[in-house]
């Protein structure tokens, strides 16, 4: 009988979902045959109060309050006394929320479980340790950093993106022996190298000058349209990539910007060719997101970053600074003279490509599925 391998994750935000269908789609082309793959989102098996706290409230304050977000992060992320009051009233309420989810944890038969939210893989490690499942789970974390929300023990396997992450890991006390540095898992396609001239004739550029891709996460958040003139405004000729994701009203309004005559602007929707945006790219301006950033260095495109969330995305923005294959953008007020030096200078612009090259792990999603397939097959125990 072939082995089962359940994948779980949060709808919050989008990058814990996207993290999961790489996964999938990874464990599906390399899993032995007869292997039975699921991969659920553990919002669709709780109510809607509940679903709504950890969904939609976490856009609002993306949104709205992103600062309060970096507040709660720091805050969650501070020593604390072994099973604190807070920690046992955020484990009780998801056990309440997600009974659904215990009843098919208890009743699945599962023989590995990856998580790629933390979520789930509080509620995994303490039905082990009250001994009603003994399933073993995997842990994959989705920023370049890690955080103590991630430490569940027990766990027997942990991935991060960076050695860095591993090591913080250990600072909460697990096991580094248990940790695999695999990079973030994206999308399996991101593993096949496309050339530039063909992707960029099939998705109708002409590719004779830069091309910038301006990313705004699936949800189409952030100060889009601002953003977007503020590219416009860079006196270097261009192609300019606009995705506004799922924000059709955002769309509209950008469709009927103006646009100079010396560059070219395409204002897509929601697309799911990311990955040849990616492919034709010279600069990519976003938000760092865990997937947005990897998919970027995997494609070995440079980075603008703008608007990075308090808490994780400031530290993702940290990593790529640090390793040179970013610039930061403080404000829109001077992204245009910021953008407009750094793709008159072909040095510059080359060495920031080079470096997110060497950073990409486009095969991580491979990685952490060859874990699974051997944590399923007991490998470990």
């Amino acid at each position: 009988m072939g082995k089962r391998i359940l994948v779980l994750s949060a709808a919050v935000g989008a990058g814990h979902m996207r993290a999961a269908q790489a996964v999938e789609l990874a464990l599906l082309e390399v899993a032995p045959p007869g292997t039975e793959v699921r991969n659920v989102d553990v919002l669709t098996l709780t109510n809607a109060p509940f679903r709504k706290l950890y969904g939609e409230a976490y856009l609002d304050l993306v949104n709205k309050a992103p600062h309060v977000l970096g507040y709660f992060y720091d805050l969650m992320d501070r020593p604390r006394r072994a099973r604190s009051k807070r920690d046992k009233l955020r484990l009780a309420m998801a056990t309440l929320n997600l009974r659904k989810l215990c009843d098919e944890l208890e009743c699945g038969g599962w023989d590995a479980i990856v998580c790629t939210h933390f979520l789930p893989a509080e509620l995994i490690a303490s039905m082990r340790r009250k001994r009603t499942i003994r399933t073993p789970q995997m842990t994959v974390t989705t920023d370049f950093e890690t955080h103590r929300l991630w430490v569940n023990e027990p766990c027997d396997l942990y991935t991060t993106a960076t050695d860095e992450g591993r090591l913080y890991l250990g600072h909460w006390g697990v096991d580094v022996a248990n940790v695999r540095v695999t990079g973030i898992p994206i999308h399996p396609v991101f593993a096949n190298e496309k050339p530039r001239t063909e992707c960029a004739k099939r998705q109708g550029f002409t590719g004779d000058r830069p091309i910038v891709l301006q990313l705004s996460g699936g949800f189409g958040v952030g100060p889009i349209e601002q953003l977007f003139n503020a590219i416009l405004a860079v006196d270097v000729p261009l192609e300019i990539v606009a995705v506004a994701g799922k924000n059709a009203k955002v769309r509209e309004r950008l469709a009927k910007v103006r646009v100079p005559s010396r560059h070219r602007a395409h204002v897509l929707g929601f697309t799911d060719q990311i990955d040849e945006l990616m492919a034709c790219a010279d600069l990519v301006v976003s938000k760092p997101g865990g997937l947005t950033t990897s998919e970027t260095l995997a494609r070995g495109c440079a980075m603008a970053i703008v608007n990075p969330i308090p808490g994780q995305e400031s530290r993702n923005s940290d990593f790529l600074l640090e390793n040179g294959a970013a610039v930061k953008v403080n404000n829109v007020a001077t992204m245009t003279h910021k953008l407009a030096k750094l793709l008159r200078d072909k040095r510059e612009l080359n060495r920031l490509k080079a470096n997110a090259k060497r950073l990409g792990r486009p095969r991580a999603a491979y990685d952490v599925a060859t874990l699974a397939i051997g944590l399923a097959a007991d490998e470990r125990r």
